[in-house]
């Protein structure tokens, strides 16, 4: 017997990422700059919150939607950064990781043929994403010369005027780009124009270096109409707790979490408690993590310019996107993995506009930067 694979999943191909983690796996003394994962562990106070629950045998489900006590600090935490209210009641909806919200987000809001507008580069799940919900893919490439950032042209050279939904990440992963918020008026005025959905990953939004994160909700007209996914795993090193939360009117979250009570339940709980001592205590743990990236950010940035390759100026997130050496980024990462064990990630797995570059994540320690760097100036020389 053989299975008849649904068409939605046999048109999306295996993610760009997975193959340079496999070539890495074979290799000794590899150093990865290819994770985009903290390399700090979760503040210690967020830890003892999760083992303490433990030990109390708080392990049983908890509401669809999260603890209510969760989604009250996290409606404190965003009012207090954003100057941004939501009811924790009807309008926050606690996740497993941001992932699951933007899985939820497309399955809840978009019909089989609706048209979602993505920005890109992107984060590998985006298209996918659209593809399992039946949607069409309508890329939004964005430019190096640009510094990675969307225009209000460049939406409507991409025929994004036509689409129902626009996704946006900033700080951006692959490429470290942020946008004040100045610009991101360019972005919500052509939603506001064309009546567009927007759903905006802030992830990253606790890791920008030159200027304070600006939420596109805070924009006019936009509170309304955006759904926004933040979470744990980046600024508070709680990758493995797979916990995330989304912010979006009423009748979003609703429906989103319609899908969410039948497949996940509810998010992990251990990490819910961890999630609440997070928000409550650990800012200045975050403020020293985020302190020690932007030092490594500064690093990377100043040793590709010593090299001679261009990297426009990442301002966000723990991501450099230099432009390769060589016309083919995949073989030279390829080899770079082969000759000297240093892994980083082709552009190109991060779709259009991600070609001819290269992703370096710095969420590592700096004595395995230094070393990575010099294997690297070594290599291209």
């Amino acid at each position: 017997m053989t299975f008849d694979v649904s068409d939605r999943v046999d048109a999306v191909p295996p993610s760009g990422i997975r193959r340079f983690f496999e070539l890495a796996e074979e290799q000794d003394d590899i150093i990865s700059l290819g994770v985009g994962e903290p390399d700090f562990s979760a503040p210690w106070a967020a830890r003892d919150a999760a083992i303490a629950s433990l030990e109390q045998g708080k392990t049983s489900y908890t509401a669809n939607r999260g603890r209510r006590e969760l989604r009250e600090q996290i409606a404190d935490h965003v009012d207090r950064r954003y100057d941004l209210q939501y009811d924790p009641d009807e309008e926050i909806l606690v996740t497993a990781g941001a992932s699951e919200g933007i899985d939820l987000a497309y399955r809840a809001l978009v019909d089989p043929g609706d048209t979602v507008a993505v920005q890109q580069p992107c984060y590998v799940s985006y298209v996918p994403g659209v593809i399992f919900a039946g949607g069409d893919v309508l890329p939004v490439r964005t430019h190096v010369e640009d510094e990675f950032k969307l225009t209000y042209e460049g939406l409507q050279e991409s025929g994004a005027a036509d689409a129902e939904v626009l996704v946006l990440c900033y700080p951006n992963n692959p490429t470290g780009a942020t946008m004040t918020g100045d610009e991101l008026e360019e972005v919500a005025e052509f939603a506001r124009e064309h009546d567009l959905v927007v759903f905006s990953d802030e992830i990253y939004a606790d890791l920008t270096y030159e200027h304070d994160h600006t939420s596109i909700a805070t924009l006019p007209g936009m509170r309304e109409r955006t759904v926004v996914f933040n979470g744990f795993s980046k600024a508070y090193a709680m990758t493995g707790l797979r916990l995330g939360y989304v912010l979006a009117p009423p009748e979003a979250t609703t429906a989103m979490n319609r899908i969410h009570q039948y497949t996940m339940l509810s998010a992990p709980t251990t990490a819910q408690y961890a999630a609440i001592e997070a928000l409550e205590s650990c800012d200045d743990a975050v403020a020293e993590m985020k302190t020690q990236y932007d030092r490594r950010r500064q690093f990377v940035l100043s040793r590709f310019s010593e090299m001679g390759i261009d990297c426009f100026p990442a301002g966000g997130a723990f991501y450099a996107f230099p432009e390769c050496p060589w016309d083919d980024a995949d073989a030279f990462a390829e080899q770079l993995i082969e000759e000297q064990s240093v892994a980083v990630v082709p552009g190109s797995a991060f779709g259009e506009g991600g070609e001819g570059h290269l992703r370096v994540s710095y969420a590592t320690g700096l004595d395995e930067l230094k070393e990575a760097m010099a294997r690297i100036e070594q290599f291209v020389k």
